[in-house]
């Protein structure tokens, strides 16, 4: 395994409605022990996140931007290296026109992965995609990845109708999973 694609809300840090501002901004137990394990095996790091709140106008994409340096500054001082975070601002139901039309980077589409995968020169059983909705699996089941759903965020929602390769309690024990078996 080569590369992670890691969901953000409900995967890496708590669900919380739309969060955007540093204070809403708690990580679930174990997150950053998953991201150093995976940075111990050299294996690339991107996380993948869904935006609509931008297109719905309740927040601006310069606060998720300055939430996001946040994020990624608490990464780096814990010694966990992530190549990017890639997002989708759009939403065919927004409210602000730039921001309001379907597209293929808003997961379930596939674009910004498959950017990185052409960039990268990957190939799809070197890839694992993390995530607690199945908006998230889809998108990696799409492309052939491998593919895990965890019970924190929606992931209870989810894991009756899934069709995720593995469902784990959280991001900690999915990263152990394919640790060991990739």
């Amino acid at each position: 395994m080569k590369t992670v694609f890691l969901d953000r809300d409900g995967t890496i840090n708590y669900e919380r409605n739309y969060v955007h501002k540093i204070e809403d901004f708690e990580l679930i137990p174990g997150t950053l022990e998953a991201l150093r394990l995976l940075t111990d095996c050299n294996i690339k790091i991107y996380i993948i996140t869904n935006q609509a709140g931008i297109a719905r106008g309740y927040y601006k994409e310069k606060q998720f931007l300055d939430l996001t340096r946040y994020m990624l500054s608490c990464f780096d001082k814990n010694r966990c290296k992530i190549e990017k975070v890639l997002y989708c601002p759009h939403h065919p139901d927004g409210t602000i026109p730039e921001y309001t039309r379907k597209c293929q980077c808003r997961k379930p589409g596939t674009k910004l992965i498959e950017d990185v995968m052409d960039k990268e020169k990957l190939n799809a059983n070197e890839i694992a995609l993390v995530g607690d909705r199945d908006s998230d699996v889809e998108a990696g089941f799409k492309l052939g990845l491998t593919t895990y759903l965890v019970l924190t965020g929606y992931g209870r929602e989810y894991q009756n109708d899934t069709r995720a390769d593995y469902i784990k309690p959280d991001m900690l024990s999915a990263v152990k999973h394919l640790i060991q078996n990739f």
